[in-house]
């Protein structure tokens, strides 16, 4: 069980690192269109209420960091 939710907390950071890494990049239609929207529909649960308690820093949307500061020492307690 251990090594199950191991896996998906280290999915769920390469998700969240997935959508950073895509929204430098300009929206496009067609595939990246939809990897865009699934990627989101996939971290928006987390991010909005984060977002929430979080305001952001000019353009910096800090609670994005926060989380995945959180995820990645959730990852390290429960994966050791």
């Amino acid at each position: 069980m251990q090594q199950l939710i191991c896996a998906l907390l280290t999915a769920y950071l390469l998700v969240f690192f997935a959508r950073a890494i895509l929204s430098w990049l300009p929206p496009s239609g067609g595939a990246m269109a939809s990897v865009n929207r699934v990627l989101a529909d996939l971290t928006e649960p987390l991010a909005a209420p984060a977002r929430r308690l979080i305001p952001p820093a000019g353009p910096f949307d800090l609670s994005f960091l926060v989380i995945v500061i959180v995820l990645g020492i959730l990852r390290n307690v429960v994966c050791s």
